[in-house]
């Protein structure tokens, strides 16, 4: 029998389904609209922001850097605009085989794969990491027309930096380089404002003034915001803020005569610096062997660096502000000073000269054992006696002459607006006690005094620390922080502000001391050990010659160049300043192991100074002499500085040289037997 439905009930059911699909559904579009009330209305201006921003981006636009240009207006690092072939690891599956096929379309050399494999592990790998650079219009052509094939690899125009004159000044100037590793995690400790100034920005100044004067040279960092599409590819401009261009530095340096010193050098170590006492600037800034700094610009190859950095002759080294030497006999009218201002020693003290000192059983030579009789101070200067050093040195103590020498800046640093300057050692019982951990290092013995009365033993010096000191000494005691940078120009405005340096307290010197030795320095280019390189000169200097020994001889063996590597040679050193009536120019010369002072170092302070005063560029042939050691006074018919071209210019800049008497605008220890002279 069939069992009838219950219609009731069935309906009942359904009713109730529809109702639970009704609620089911309402509930939903409640959610929904509620949804849609926090995103259109709560979050409506975050929302906005965010989706204005997948549309816009915004990118950094990195300001040009600023010139540096010498005290003429010679540009020496400036900027120009180059393509780049830039690969982006994090968008490319592959790196190995997209390098592989770029190199089918544009040159791909050995060292452009290992600077690439370099700066990759240096960087992150959402950096676009440079794989060729420079490249050529055609090259640009091939790859954009097969840009399709290359996910992730892009051309980019890029500013490089650039340094005309190649290794003319390169440790001066410095030069700029990618930023690496430990400089980005330095960076963080910035303040926001720096960092947000610096987004965008590859490079940064690595040495000399590019270093120093990094915030100066920089500029101001400009954006632009872009419309893109949803693959990231830029369709326009909105609008932009252009960047601010680095300051120009303005330096005191003349870049011909330093370009003259690093000729005057040729192949040969050593370092010049020359300084105007009046105020400070620096005038040259000389270390030789030089390098050139452009290969620095996008990453120095691997053979590049090797050469470089395992040379004997350390041309990274920046030997006038790194490299100390005992200064010789050229401390000897420092010496005179001290003698004359502790009281220890009066002009017209006479000390017998026989060629040797004798003290505790150890002797102490003279430049050939040759004695020069009785001996006063000025005598002394002239002739360069060791013997009567030796005998103040002994009579003043190392305390009493590192009292007196200190204030001339001797062993400490002089504060250049360069970093990494070295200290040198001007000894003292004090410094020894700290200077050696065992209490038998520390304890100073009498006999060590002796040599540092000629410039021998502990005596250490940089170059700048010399030259300045002898910039004090031909001012009467006017004492300034060395300064290479002497004006700072605005971009914008055009205005210059220099760059200030006050004056240090000034020693007081007594000035008929201070003319007393200035006048003996003068007899040495008139009658001592600087005579022949001098001679015929049209104006009056002073001068000093110094030969500094590299490595220490026995007590009773004699000094025989010839015997020696050429590493281990003295040194020739000189000091000099220029005219003696009011000098405008002082300077310290070394030319490493190259012997005699006034055999090397002396002919190129007066070719420096012909240079300055008179505005003459040595000819030819003097400059070959000179880079040979074999020059004294110069020879040849001298050229007008103004009219001798600038490596890579054709013609000279205009006002390039100064006109006539009108300026315009390795650590080494030495002990036992003294050289001198």
């Amino acid at each position: 029998m069939a069992e009838l439905k219950n219609v009731e009930l069935e309906l009942h059911r359904f009713r109730g389904r529809v109702l639970a699909a009704a609620a089911f559904v309402l509930l939903g579009l409640a959610l929904l609209a509620a949804r849609m009330v926090y995103l259109q209305v709560i979050r409506h201006d975050e929302l906005a922001t965010r989706a204005e921003t997948n549309r816009i981006a915004v990118l950094p636009v990195v300001p040009n850097r600023g010139l540096i240009v010498d005290r003429h207006g010679v540009v020496l690092a400036t900027n120009y605009s180059a393509y780049t072939l830039e690969i982006t690891p994090s968008k490319v599956g592959d790196v190995e085989a997209t390098i592989d096929a770029l190199a089918q379309i544009v040159e791909i050399r050995p060292s452009d794969r290992r600077r690439f494999k370099r700066l990759r592990e240096e960087g992150k790998s959402f950096d676009s990491i440079p794989i060729r650079t420079k490249l050529s219009d055609e090259e640009v052509a091939r790859f954009t027309a097969q840009r399709w094939r290359f996910p992730g690899v892009e051309v980019n125009a890029r500013l490089f930096r650039s340094y005309p004159l190649g290794e003319t000044g390169s440790h001066m100037i410095g030069y700029i380089g990618r930023i690496n590793a430990a400089e980005k995690k330095a960076m963080e400790d910035w303040d926001e404002e720096t960092q947000a100034n610096y987004r965008g920005t590859e490079y940064i100044g690595k040495l000399g003034l590019e270093q120093s004067y990094e915030a100066e040279l920089h500029g101001t960092t400009g954006y632009a915001e872009v419309e893109t599409t949803a693959g990231g590819r830029a369709v326009r401009q909105l609008r932009s803020h252009p960047p601010t261009p680095g300051n120009t530095l303005v330096l005191s340096v003349d870049i011909r005569l330093q370009w003259l010193v690093e000729q005057l050098f040729g192949d040969r170590r050593g370092a010049l610096v020359a300084i105007d006492p009046r105020n400070g600037e620096v005038l040259a800034f000389v270390s030789k062997p030089t390098f050139d700094p452009n290969l620095f610009v996008d990453g120095i190859d691997h053979d590049s660096w090797r050469e470089l950095n395992e040379s004997i002759d350390k041309p990274l080294l920046n030997r006038a502000l790194r490299g100390t030497y005992p200064p010789g006999s050229t401390f000897k009218p420092f010496m005179a000073m001290a003698a004359l201002t502790s009281g220890k020693r009066s002009p017209n003290t006479v000390i017998h000269d026989g060629g040797t000192f004798s003290f505790g059983g150890h002797l102490f030579r003279s430049h050939g054992d040759t004695g020069l009789g009785p001996v006063d101070m000025r005598r002394s200067i002239v002739k360069s006696s060791n013997v009567y050093y030796y005998s103040l040195a002994n009579e003043m103590g190392v305390d009493l002459m590192h009292e007196h020498l200190s204030p001339f800046g001797f062993g400490a640093r002089t504060g250049i607006d360069l970093q990494g300057e070295a200290t040198g050692v001007l000894p003292s019982t004090q410094w020894k006690r700290r200077a050696y951990k065992r209490p038998e290092q520390q304890r100073w013995y009498a006999g060590e005094t002796i040599s540092l009365g000629i410039g021998q033993g502990y005596n250490n010096f940089t170059m700048l620390q010399i030259a300045q000191a002898m910039a004090t000494l031909a001012s009467g005691g006017q004492r300034f922080e060395p300064r290479l940078v002497r004006e700072i120009e605005d971009v914008v405005s055009g205005a210059r502000r220099p760059v200030e340096r006050p004056a240090r307290p000034p020693l007081a010197l007594n000035p008929a001391h201070v003319q007393l030795v200035l006048d003996a320095m003068y007899g040495v280019t008139q009658e001592g050990t600087s005579t022949r390189v001098f001679a015929g000169a049209p104006y009056k200097s002073g001068g000093k010659t110094g030969t500094a020994q590299a490595v220490g001889i026995r007590q009773n063996e004699k000094y025989n160049a010839a015997k020696l590597a050429e590493h281990q040679r003295d040194h020739s050193l000189y000091v000099a300043f220029a005219p003696l009536e009011a000098p405008t120019i002082a300077l310290a010369v070394v030319v490493e192991n190259a012997g005699f002072g006034a055999a090397a170092a002396a002919p190129i302070a007066r070719r420096v100074f012909d240079y300055w005063l008179l505005g003459l560029f040595p000819s030819e042939e003097d400059i070959a002499l000179t880079r040979e050691g074999r020059s004294t006074a110069p020879v040849g018919t001298p050229r007008r500085a103004d009219e001798v071209p600038l490596p890579g210019m054709t013609t000279a800049p205009v006002a390039a040289a100064p006109a006539a008497h009108e300026p315009r605008h390795v650590a080494m220890q030495a002990t036992g037997a003294g050289v001198g002279r």
